[in-house]
């Protein structure tokens, strides 16, 4: 039997209908938690709600993180009826494989909405709420894109980076209010991540990348997650070789430089 670390905490999770955060969805259900479920797709939703099995309660709650104006409201309705949040995981997101010269300004705006500003949207509409209860946690799935860059995905890579910046900002502010941020930064792993990712005009890749379909499982990376936010964890680096990055960034950013023009990154 698993643990029961998160017993009756509230979870919400976006992102939740496949990949990373599915399997932190079933995770989180293992350990007792309240789930709260968010994608666009309804249907999916719906699936990955029949197997958290352990979990009280799941909740689906579509949405679109593109849709800033409609978070709010989503926030507040959410809250009237689960009552709080305990955790909350920014897990939505969508990926690049372009050049910078081959991508439309459109498709840089669109990567930055739902990246970056979805989150931060979904995070002022919750934060007052942790902070009257004087307890809560963001926990934030970056990349370790939003430590170092590399060529295809310039729009990604900056809407990680201001992730790190804002929520960075956030647990400064908040740390004696009770309020946690947890960054979490995957390198590759088997998701339809590369599929779903756009191309310079916006469509999506269609394929996934040998790097992803050799990455690390989400069932890892999922577990690593839980170990994160349990161990309030500020900052978390998995994958494999594409992990060193991070530190030659910190340590020999000359080399790291020398290095990217020279490695596959698709």
């Amino acid at each position: 039997m698993a643990t029961q670390r998160f017993r009756d905490q509230v979870v919400w999770i976006t992102g939740a209908s496949s990949g990373i955060g599915e399997a932190l969805a079933l995770a989180f259900a293992r350990e007792g938690a309240r789930l709260v479920l968010s994608a666009r797709r309804a249907d999916e939703l719906e699936r990955v709600a029949a197997k958290c099995h352990g979990a009280p309660t799941v909740d689906v709650v579509t949405l679109d993180l593109a849709d800033l104006d409609a978070l709010p409201a989503a926030v507040e309705t959410t809250l009237a009826r689960v009552g709080h949040v305990d955790v909350m995981v920014h897990n939505g997101g969508v990926s690049q494989r372009s050049l910078i010269a081959e991508t439309k300004l459109s498709v840089d705006e669109r990567i930055m909405r739902v990246n970056h500003f979805g989150a931060v949207a979904l995070t002022k509409a919750l934060l007052p709420s942790m902070v009257s209860r004087r307890r809560g946690r963001f926990v934030v799935v970056s990349s370790v894109m939003g430590v170092y860059s590399s060529p295809m995905r310039s729009a990604y890579a900056a809407s990680k980076h201001a992730l790190h910046g804002f929520f960075d900002s956030l647990r400064a502010e908040h740390s004696r209010d009770g309020i946690g941020v947890t960054m979490v930064c995957p390198g590759f792993v088997r998701t339809n991540v590369s599929t779903n990712a756009l191309t310079g005009d916006g469509s999506p890749r269609g394929a996934r990348a040998d790097l992803n379909a050799k990455g690390m499982s989400t069932e890892y990376c999922a577990a690593v997650v839980l170990d994160a936010v349990h161990g309030k964890r500020h900052e978390v680096y998995l994958g494999g070789r594409e992990k060193l990055g991070v530190y030659l960034k910190r340590y020999a950013p000359a080399v790291l430089a020398f290095l990217l023009p020279r490695v596959k990154v698709t």
